[in-house]
């Protein structure tokens, strides 16, 4: 049995940080928001979606190449991964996310968006889809 309570998604890249939200039930997973991840106010804002939403879980993308090997934005994941810790006990965990910018890229443009107007959507859409990825590994435990 899933505890109950909210869950949320960070998908973190070097420009945006799209956030998606559960609710308490985990049935519907929800775009949040969109941060600045080079914002100087980053850690403090995170804090308080945190202190707002409560969250059982926290997940963050697990970005690896198409060959399962880390790269570059891994790293930088683990500094992000990092970075929450100080903000909060909350156990943090990395969900690969290979497919999601991709398949919420392809989603959005067939929903008739460009990509220039829907960047912050499609990080929020991406976020979205980790937690949702997240939400069913967690189902079968």
């Amino acid at each position: 049995m899933m505890q109950r309570g909210r869950r949320i998604a960070f998908d973190y890249g070097d420009v945006r940080i799209g956030v998606a939200v559960s609710d308490p039930d985990s049935i519907l997973s929800s775009p949040l928001t969109t941060l600045k991840a080079t914002d100087k106010t980053l850690s403090s804002q995170i804090s308080q979606i945190i202190t707002e939403i409560e969250p059982v879980a926290i997940y963050v993308g697990r970005p690896s190449l198409l060959s399962g090997n880390d790269g570059v934005a891994t790293e930088k994941v683990t500094e992000f991964v990092a970075l929450l810790g100080t903000i909060t006990q909350i156990p943090v965990e990395l969900i690969d996310e290979r497919m999601s910018t991709i398949s919420a890229a392809r989603n959005l443009r067939d929903a008739g968006r460009s990509a220039k107007e829907s960047k912050d959507a499609i990080d929020m859409a991406a976020a979205v889809a980790i937690l949702e990825f997240a939400i069913e590994i967690e189902k079968r435990r």
